[in-house]
């Protein structure tokens, strides 16, 4: 009669014993034994949270992405997507708490979307945990996890990248480099080597563990510097005057527009004003103004009064005026979002259409459907048409690159008004149904690694602000506060030249990214040769991964 081995060494179960009450038993002391684990990710979770605007704590980046690399490492890949969910949930849930001004089911129902890419990810590091030179795989799969949420669902959500929160620290300069995502991997890198030289400084085994730890340790310091190595190009090729209107809203939050007209009005006595301040020799005439997106709230072509109103204030000031404003699309469903150039002689010219409408806000996906569901989702009446072309156009003297609010987020939409010839950035903006929220300093930041991405000037035009003057640098030369209104007027460098970002794209981010899934792919075929190298003899206590490292912390880890 064959005699049957049991994994733990105990009494094989009755089938009343595993389908019973002893069954839920053991769940829930699994559930008890992870809570430790699962508040440690949540906590870091939080923490990452706070290295983003408004709070700026930068280096919390660095040590978020160290806590998960060591609260994942050695787990299986089911317990470490849980861990990974469990920092991703209350990261989200706190960056994007500018949601709540639309509802907090937005704010949580957006959290949860993108905390499943940090549970693949959590999953990811897990895996590669076991390889050898798992840092470095570590900070590859937070570019392959970015790399996702950058396109999907419904064409991704880039908020909260780890560049995002690095816009004005020793990592920044990485960006004339290899863009946003050089300057995640490096913060990621930093992170990553963070928990190996905590691993090699705890665990057991030889005296070349110190010497290890303190290798790991200067790693993480020098992609901290790299950046200072750097050079981030600046010298203008030429000049232009520039004044930026902020005409400010009635209110703030979901009503931010008032009555018909008030918003319009607001930024054409804004540069009506200027015009006065000019002809009495205040202030010098400027080559070009600037408003904000949706800074004429009705379309100027199918409403007279909107057309003369424009028209006057930029025929006061003189000089060509880029206009946002909305404007019919191509059949009754449709409006678009656009920046319009706008001569005080000859009038609109040309224009550029937002072409990455938000989700929920500026277009409803499924609309028959989700409509009868969420009664809300009726306020968006119409959906935003979609551009088809970048934003490079001729205002005045200046060739500018015009990206509208959320673009400046999107990687391949900013570069590809610098590939056609921009010398200078433009972010049109309406930030008023987040004004202070923290949403328009998140938006501040990704304007100032654009300028030093691209070695150009941005110049930030909002509503109710933030408004900014940003050099290529990434320096912030002016700015305005929030809910007022406001003139800013600079003289800005135009800029030819490129960067070695500009040069290479969006190789770096690919190649970081598929390095990232190779490593997952290695990570699994290592592990099933452990298994079949044991031949079936694996004698580890059941909740236990196989190929746990030894130097893992706190050796076998607990279940959960």
């Amino acid at each position: 009669m064959p005699v049957t081995q049991e994994r733990s060494g105990t009494a094989p179960e009755t089938p009343d014993e595993a389908s019973g009450p002893g069954r839920a038993a053991r769940a829930l002391a699994r559930i008890r034994a992870g809570l430790p684990r699962t508040g440690l990710a949540a906590l870091a979770g939080l923490l990452l949270a706070l290295a983003f605007p408004p709070f700026d704590l930068w280096p919390l980046s660095v040590l978020g992405v160290a806590a998960l690399s060591l609260l994942t490492r050695g787990r299986t890949a089911r317990q470490a997507a849980w861990t990974g969910f469990a920092f991703g949930l209350p990261f989200f849930l706190m960056l994007l708490s500018w949601l709540r001004v639309i509802g907090w089911d937005a704010t949580v129902g957006l959290s949860v979307i993108e905390a499943l890419f940090l549970a693949a990810l959590g999953s990811g590091l897990a895996v590669t945990s076991r390889l050898p030179g798992w840092p470095l795989w570590g900070a590859c799969l937070w570019i392959t996890q970015e790399w996702a949420r950058d396109r999907l669902p419904l064409g991704g959500f880039p908020w909260g990248r780890l560049a995002f929160a690095n816009t004005a620290t020793p990592y920044t300069p990485l960006a004339a480099l290899g863009g946003a995502p050089l300057v995640t991997f490096a913060v990621a890198l930093s992170g990553t080597l963070l928990a190996w030289a905590a691993v090699r400084a705890v665990g057991r085994g030889t005296a070349r563990r110190p010497v290890q730890a303190a290798a790991a340790g200067l790693g993480a310091v020098a992609a901290l510097l790299a950046g200072y190595l750097v050079p981030v190009p600046t010298a203008p090729a030429d000049t232009v005057k520039v004044a930026v209107i902020q005409g400010n809203v009635p209110n703030p939050g979901m009503d931010f527009l008032g009555r018909p007209m008030m918003v319009l009005n607001n930024h054409a006595a804004a540069t009506e004003k200027l015009a006065e301040d000019i002809a009495a020799g205040r202030v010098e005439k400027p080559d070009i103004v600037i408003w904000p997106e949706n800074s004429s709230d009705l379309d100027p072509f199918s409403d007279p009064a909107a057309y003369a109103r424009i028209d006057e204030a930029v025929r006061a000031v003189g000089v060509p005026t880029l206009v946002g404003t909305l404007v019919d699309g191509p059949d009754e469903q449709h409006v678009q979002n656009e920046g319009i150039v706008w001569d005080p002689k000859t009038g609109p010219g040309a224009s550029y259409t937002k072409q990455h409408p938000v989700p929920f806000g500026e277009y409803v996906p499924f609309r028959d459907q989700l409509s009868k569901v969420i009664t809300r989702l009726q306020r968006v009446a119409r959906d935003f048409y979609p551009g088809d072309h970048n934003g490079v156009m001729q205002l005045g003297p200046a060739r500018i690159g015009d990206v509208i609010c959320f673009e400046v987020a999107y990687d391949e939409i900013v570069r590809d008004t610098v590939d056609q010839g921009a010398r200078v950035l433009v972010v049109q903006t309406n930030n008023a149904t987040y004004a202070k929220t923290g949403q328009p300093e998140q938006q501040l930041a990704m304007s100032r690694l654009r300028a030093v991405e691209h070695g150009r000037a941005v110049l930030i035009a909002a509503t109710s602000g933030i408004s900014a003057v940003i050099a290529p640098d990434g320096s912030v030369v002016q700015r305005t506060e929030e809910l007022t209104a406001a003139e800013l007027s600079a003289t800005v460098p135009l800029r030819d030249g490129t960067t070695v970002a500009d040069r290479v794209g969006a190789v770096p981010e690919w190649t970081l990214a598929v390095a990232g899934l190779l490593a997952c792919a290695g990570g699994v075929l290592l592990a099933r040769r452990r298994r079949t190298g044991a031949d079936g003899a694996n004698t580890a206590p059941k909740g236990t991964p196989e190929g746990t490292p030894e130097d893992a912390p706190g050796g076998t880890p607990a279940a959960g």
